[in-house]
């Protein structure tokens, strides 16, 4: 894909698509946006883009099709229907799908990309809202061999690694074992934190312990210090941390696994998002903390 070659971002203006967006046009390729709030893909235009009313429209004038939005329900919506991105996709055309949607979504995406005569990439990401303005993610690739350098100037835009790991499909599943690793890390955090305060301790006497250690690690830093703070202004949206915790839970029983942990953080998750669930995934912590005197 040499430059000036077209790219449609479906999700263009969101807390991930922007800046991967932003990257793309910044690599020299065309880039064709598209966002279910518009304005919220405009400030796009500055780096060159072209705005479109529908998904249809977008891909319609692409070579490869990516899709970063929500959650499976919103892709499949996106991709159907009359103004759908496959009603417009060119013969030939690639879709590649960086969203996080589970087993399930992956594989009804596999299909539809198949009835439709596309190839089908299946490449999420690891890393949050900065990561992707900073083209700092890591790509989890999967897909036909054949398509690898087609793509691979996308990815090169929007991630510092890109890691290719087999047919389409595996991607989803290293991100189900990324997720439950992030969850569980986050989750730690809460709870260990809500047990040295409730012990009169400062919260950063923790992380004075482990400092320089082996227990060590910048993601339990980054997370513990929001909760300690209760600054929880979201790069990763809880009700999405919990949406994907959800996702590997869902995995784990269709493999017949027992993993418990798994199981307890996606539940204390959900019992958090009615609540909090547009704040950064770090005020899980308000589900476990002690009530401090001002009532919080």
């Amino acid at each position: 894909m040499p430059p000036g070659s077209s790219v449609a971002v479906l999700g263009a203006g969101g807390t991930m698509g922007l800046g991967m967006a932003h990257n793309i046009a910044q690599a020299g390729l065309q880039l064709h946006a598209w966002n279910r709030s518009r304005e919220r893909a405009e400030p796009l235009s500055e780096d060159g883009a072209r705005i479109y009313d529908s998904p249809a429209e977008a891909a319609a004038e692409a070579e490869v099709i990516v899709t970063m939005l929500t959650d499976a329900d919103v892709v499949l919506a996106t991709m159907q229907g009359e103004r759908g991105g496959l009603a417009g996709a060119r013969a030939g055309s690639v879709w590649v799908q960086m969203s996080t949607i589970g087993e399930q979504g992956t594989t009804r995406c596999i299909e539809l990309a198949q009835e439709h005569g596309l190839a089908f990439v299946d490449a999420p990401v690891l890393g949050t809202k900065q990561p992707a303005a900073e083209g700092k993610l890591v790509v989890m690739a999967s897909g036909p061999q054949q398509e690898r350098e087609r793509v691979q100037p996308v990815f090169d835009a929007v991630a510092r690694r890109t890691m290719w790991i087999g047919e389409a499909g595996a991607g989803t599943a290293l991100k189900l074992v990324t997720n439950a690793w992030i969850v569980a890390v986050v989750e730690g955090a809460a709870e260990t934190i809500a047990l040295a305060e409730g012990l009169g301790l400062d919260g950063e006497l923790f992380f004075g312990a482990i400092d320089g250690g082996r227990l060590d690690m910048p993601y339990l830093r980054l997370k513990g210090d929001a909760m300690i703070k209760r600054d929880f202004e979201p790069t990763f949206a809880l009700r999405l941390a919990t949406k994907d915790a959800m996702l590997a839970e869902q995995t784990a029983e269709r493999l017949g696994l027992d993993l418990p942990v798994l199981k307890a953080i996606s539940e204390r998750m959900q019992q958090a998002v009615p609540e909090h669930g547009d704040a950064d995934v770090s005020a899980t912590y308000l589900t476990s903390a002690p009530k401090r005197s001002t009532g919080e």
